[in-house]
């Protein structure tokens, strides 16, 4: 469905320093530094999948998403989507697209949200049963009967991320862009859109490719990550294997009875233990979970106990400083 092969791409940054002699300089003589973007980046994306892109700020993951929308041209590489070359055929290809930028808006800032929508539905041609049916089942389960006829400017932000999703699938697209879409959202809003991309992917199989620097989004919508690092894609698999990798101890969370809470345990270390409750931290690169667990159901009556993995936050950081970016 998705191939990208050899993308690079630069972009000139004009360049000066502090002050007013600078400034009145660069309006004559204005001197400029190369930035590459993309380096070489290729990859490819089965129909169905959810795909999360991602890289620290200025990795070149905007880029990217940017390219395969149709919207920047690279300067040398392929890319091909829906057997289409985005930037050559792009009015065909923006039919099959839907595209969500967090921090840009599709939506008319000072008429209601529905007048957003109908011009949508003239810009891309959609046929009125189609719209009407898209728009009642978006509207249903992204909760939007009530701002409809809100000019967008008075919604919240997550308000509008609602509408931006919504407006990106009226035309019934077959791939899903989604560039940071739960940016500044609260919990709330977080978790009815990470809902909806998931149902929308197993009912409907939209492909979803996503980039964001919340990994909550990650852990709950993809199996797959693609790591992008100084414009080059630096890990490609799947987001079991990457916590495989660096899942080098997991916390084990121990309630206990009695006043035994002897927790002298090898490769264990012992970060709270207080009111009848032991917080452990376990390096399981040496030691097995379940072998922890045994030796303490010998020495105390267990009352209740849990087993947490590696916050997936501190895998990705591991991944980005193998990196090093």
């Amino acid at each position: 469905m998705i191939k990208v092969q050899g993308l690079y791409k630069t972009f000139k940054v004009a360049k000066r320093t502090s002050g007013i002699a600078s400034a009145l300089k660069s309006f004559y003589k204005r001197e400029y530094t190369s930035i590459e973007a993309l380096k070489n980046v290729s990859f490819s994306i089965k129909p169905g999948e959810i795909v999360g892109y991602i890289g620290p700020n200025g990795a070149g993951k905007s880029t990217t998403i940017k390219v395969m929308s149709g919207i920047l041209v690279p300067d040398s590489g392929k890319c091909e989507i829906l057997g289409r070359t985005p930037w050559n055929d792009r009015i065909a290809h923006v039919k099959n697209i839907g595209v969500v930028f967090g921090q840009r808006s599709q939506l008319m800032w000072d008429i209601p949200v529905l007048d957003s929508f109908e011009l949508l539905r003239d810009i891309y041609r959609v046929p009125e049963q189609e719209y009407k049916r898209n728009l009642n089942k978006l509207t249903e389960v992204l909760d939007l009967s009530e701002i409809l006829g809100t000019p967008v400017r008075q919604l919240s932000l997550g308000q509008r991320m609602r509408c931006e999703i919504t407006a990106s699938l009226l035309h019934s697209p077959k791939i899903l862009f989604l560039d940071e879409p739960t940016i500044g959202l609260d919990a709330v809003s977080k978790v009815a859109i990470r809902k909806f991309i998931k149902e929308i992917n197993e009912e409907k199989g939209v492909t979803v490719i996503l980039t964001t620097h919340d990994m909550g989004d990650i852990e709950a919508l993809t199996d797959r990550i693609l790591l992008i690092g100084k414009g080059q894609i630096l890990f490609d698999g799947s987001l079991n294997n990457l916590k495989s990798r660096y899942n080098s101890y997991s916390v084990l969370t121990v309630d206990y009875t009695g006043d035994n809470s002897i927790f002298d345990i090898d490769n264990t270390s012992l970060l709270s233990n207080k009111n009848g409750r032991a917080i452990l931290q376990v390096d399981t690169k040496n030691i097995s979970v379940s072998s922890v667990i045994s030796h303490i159901s010998n020495i105390m009556e267990i009352r209740e106990i849990s087993v947490e993995a590696r916050p997936v936050e501190e895998v990705i950081v591991a991944l980005y400083k193998e990196y090093q970016i």
